[in-house]
């Protein structure tokens, strides 16, 4: 066998399901047949697809320890099972992850880490030591066996960083120590963040999602104002969120995409934004929900005496979607918003 590629999908390569578990181990020595046959002097991908039967450690421990000897570029590893079955030695979301002192990767440029499990909380921060050249990482953790409270991201080769955290995992803190990341992204589910960015220079995108508190998660990471493209989307909304510090000023900021559900202060957030961003080009506002409770009226001209210096010269992009019926605050908002805004050159707007 000389081809570059290899992918195992027991799911598709076993067609005939009605006795696909007792044909998988001769469908697993088949595997382990042609990876040992296997003659090519590099291996571009190998994707393992498990869905059928169980997987031993053996099996991964001998199959990676080709591919590695192969010098493989690209590995992807899925393995599934209901976690019922008396052979069953690598349960769904159970997959342990370690590292050894003689652990090593040094030509490992992208990791996924989705919903596993560490053997201590060390074994993260030994992981990402031993990837030199790391420039991708993402980490998804939402079940209470994520047995990791806070988490360091300490990397310096790191160029892009995404975290998504259910609601379920601990509230403890998250370090992000990357003095060359260019884009972030966070969609954190839990009812009390905790972060601490810092040492990033080159942040040029960010993309946020939080369920709450994005006061604390802007005063607590104030390299995102060096970003040239915002994505903000906040769940529940209170009017205080919008009286984030004082300091945080977004001087590079020219793309905002702010997502928000029904609540009857998301204006006062968008104004503080658009006073705290004297370069933005482009706006993109979505109003996900109907508000709730009672809205009173803003007046604009009275509330604010200073219009935001966006809004006078750099804004030429607005985008809006909002409720079909249009919210009294919708419309006392677009009308401050449109009046004042002097250099519009395309807008557009979807109704749900």
């Amino acid at each position: 066998m000389w081809v570059p590629a290899l992918e195992y999908d027991d799911f598709q390569d076993v067609t005939d399901i009605y006795s696909s578990r007792p044909s998988f181990p001769r469908y697993r020595v088949s595997v382990h047949n042609n990876l040992l046959s296997h003659r090519a002097p590099t291996i571009e991908t190998l994707r393992l697809k498990f869905w059928l039967g169980s997987l031993q450690p053996e099996d991964i421990k001998l199959w990676l320890g080709i591919a590695v000897s192969r010098c493989v570029r690209e590995l992807s590893i899925s393995c599934y099972s209901n976690g019922d079955e008396p052979d069953c030695a690598l349960p769904r979301n159970k997959i342990l992850v370690d590292a050894g002192a003689s652990s090593y990767l040094p030509c490992l440029e992208t990791l996924q880490l989705l919903y596993v499990t560490y053997s201590s909380e060390d074994s993260l921060r030994l992981l990402l030591s031993c990837c030199p050249v790391l420039e991708n990482l993402v980490i998804e953790r939402d079940t209470t066996e994520d047995n990791v409270k806070g988490l360091v991201v300490a990397v310096p080769s790191l160029r892009r960083l995404s975290l998504r955290i259910g609601f379920e995992c601990s509230y403890d803190g998250y370090v992000i120590d990357t003095p060359y990341l260019k884009y972030l992204k966070v969609e954190d589910y839990r009812d009390s963040l905790s972060y601490l960015v810092k040492c990033v220079t080159k942040l040029e995108e960010a993309d946020i999602v939080v369920k709450k508190d994005l006061d604390e998660f802007l005063e607590s990471s104030p390299v995102l104002t060096s970003v040239n493209r915002l994505s903000l989307q906040v769940l529940f909304y209170n009017e205080e969120e919008s009286e984030y510090g004082a300091g945080i000023i977004f001087n590079q900021l020219e793309h905002l995409k702010l997502s928000i559900c029904g609540s009857n202060y998301w204006s006062k957030l968008l104004f503080r934004l658009l006073k705290d961003s004297p370069s933005l080009r482009v706006l993109n506002l979505k109003v996900a929900y109907p508000p709730f409770g009672e809205y009173k009226q803003i007046n604009w001209e009275d509330e604010w005496n200073l219009i935001p210096n966006c809004l006078l010269k750099t804004i030429e992009t607005f985008e809006f979607a909002g409720c079909k019926e249009g919210s009294p605050q919708e419309r006392d908002f677009l009308s401050f918003f449109c009046k004042n805004a002097r250099c519009l050159k395309s807008t557009s707007s979807i109704l749900c």
